[in-house]
């Protein structure tokens, strides 16, 4: 591989071992001195770059202690400018042999950029006004032994950019050192995340912890991935939805709860896949699905104006309106106005295939109506979901888990919210019939049983909770990392977590 080095304004290329051995070098003639950085275990500061950045003329002549990261170096004979960051920004700070002493400037020559350092000094600015400290004291607190990737300059400016996406995503460290954007959209996804929860207490549910790793995985069309419990030399399943639990806390006598947390499905990758990611689920006793779309409306509200100011946001160069109310879309009359398919073409699988041929979809595998709907909203009505809009009435056979509608019982009670032509939700009044759950699980053992390995297994000790009765309840499930997309304009969901999954590294 190979890098590049800013040193005295001049680029250095290098093989990465040789620049590795050649810090190693500075490393140890530090020690030589005395000077082990790795010994050092604390290192007061008193501010934050930028604390100091947004209010530079109220320090005045007031010494500071900061701490941070190289991120450039410029030595010119016997004074040096550098910049340092931290958590808060990025500050320029310099360096003048005359005021830190001849044996301490010379610790300049085994300085590099990445290295991690405590700086004392005053607070001014320099002729061409930007604010800096003047540096009176400093330490080298670690060595950075491995160089930033990928040196560029820009003018009388040293910059390092990690650009390559799978280096990226797989060296996340790297690319939270030399991308800031990257810090910014991890920091606002913690403020989505505190902004969810004040909304929730706020509105009186009561955040819970539910298994990780269950017996019967259910509460979602989902593969989930299988592990053996040694102890009890049984296998169990990392869950794959938060759903059947919660509901269980409902029965309990609980009438709002949340649970926000991950959960793992056995699938492939994809921009707007991971296998382990965060879901929210919350239920609310005596409401409905009314009741969910207020709630819905109101907590991407509350998150847009947390983060925004306001209830409009940009994605991808559109403009996206929060206001309520958001509009309400029957799917099969979405399907019809975009695809031109009536919804009597859906009363059986026969009549549905042939729809779906017409379009120049796939068919062969399809044998389930639901399916086939599923298919045809994801191609021609999901797309022009840009604006908020909740898409109604969904197929039995595809939502195990809501109640029947009464006016039409081939459909349920069933919402999904959409917002730039992606689903960011489903929720449900929730089945609450026992016999009714049953009968939905025995139709999904029938789908398993065929060969759809994603199909809701049976669960009893789920079925055996609602026979002790639970309350007419509406349900919603969010994916917090597709949320984060939208609400830091990301256009892959490997953008927003940390450690997406990778393959792993081959030697």
């Amino acid at each position: 591989m190979r890098c590049s080095v800013f040193w005295r304004n001049e680029e250095v290329i290098g093989d990465e071992n040789e620049l590795i051995e050649h810090r190693l070098g500075k490393l140890n003639a530090l020690r030589a001195m005395g000077l082990d950085p790795f010994a050092i275990e604390r290192y007061d500061r008193t501010d934050m770059a930028g604390e100091i950045l947004a209010d530079s003329e109220g320090y005045g002549e007031k010494e500071v202690s900061i701490a941070g990261r190289i991120v450039s170096l410029r030595p010119m004979g016997k004074a040096a400018f550098a910049h340092v960051v931290d958590s808060s920004g990025r500050i320029q700070i310099y360096i003048k042999s005359d005021t830190v002493g001849p044996d301490v400037y010379k610790l300049i020559e085994l300085m590099d950029i990445g290295d991690i350092v405590g700086v004392r000094g005053t607070v001014g600015k320099t002729r061409t006004g930007e604010t800096t400290v003047f540096v009176s004291g400093f330490q080298i607190l670690a060595k950075s032994l491995r160089p930033l990737p990928f040196g560029k300059q820009k003018g009388e400016q040293e910059w390092y950019g990690l650009e390559d996406v799978d280096t990226r995503y797989r060296q996340r460290y790297a690319d939270l050192i030399v991308n800031p954007e990257v810090m910014e959209v991890m920091q606002k996804r913690s403020l989505i995340i505190r902004a969810i929860r004040q909304f929730l207490d706020a509105e009186g549910f009561i955040e819970v912890e539910t298994p990780v790793l269950q017996a019967v995985a259910g509460g979602a069309a989902a593969r989930p991935f299988t592990t053996h419990f040694n102890a009890l030399d049984h296998d169990f399943h990392l869950r794959i939805s938060l759903e059947l639990y919660l509901k269980r806390l409902i029965v309990g006598g609980f009438e709002k709860v949340y649970e926000m947390s991950r959960v793992f499905r056995n699938e492939g990758l994809s921009t707007r896949h991971n296998p382990e990611f965060t879901l929210m689920e919350l239920y609310q006793a005596y409401t409905d699905l009314e009741g969910m779309m207020d709630l819905v409306e109101r907590l991407f509200g509350h998150i847009c104006q947390t983060l925004y100011g306001g209830l409009t946001l940009t994605f991808q160069g559109q403009t996206i309106d929060f206001t309520p109310p958001w509009p309400r879309i029957p799917l099969l009359e979405g399907i019809e106005k975009y695809s031109g398919v009536k919804p009597e073409e859906f009363a059986t699988v026969e009549s549905a295939k042939s729809a779906g041929e017409r379009l120049g979809l796939p068919m062969e595998k399809e044998n389930s109506i639901g399916g086939i709907v599923d298919k045809i909203h994801e191609k021609f009505l999901q797309p022009k979901l840009i604006q908020p809009t909740f898409i109604t009435e969904f197929p039995v056979d595809i939502s195990p888990l809501a109640k029947k509608d009464p006016a039409n019982p081939s459909m349920t009670r069933r919402f999904e919210p959409y917002i730039v032509g992606q689903e960011c939700g489903n929720a449900f009044s929730e089945i609450n019939d026992p016999l009714d759950q049953r009968d939905r699980f025995v139709q999904q053992a029938k789908m398993r049983a065929s060969g759809d390995d994603e199909a809701h297994p049976m669960d009893e000790d789920f079925l055996r909770a609602l026979e002790y009765g639970m309350p007419p309840t509406g349900g919603l499930g969010v994916g917090i990392d597709r949320m984060v997309m939208l609400f830091t304009d990301a256009p892959s969901i490997r953008d927003v977590i940390l450690f997406p999954q990778m393959k792993p590294e081959t030697k």
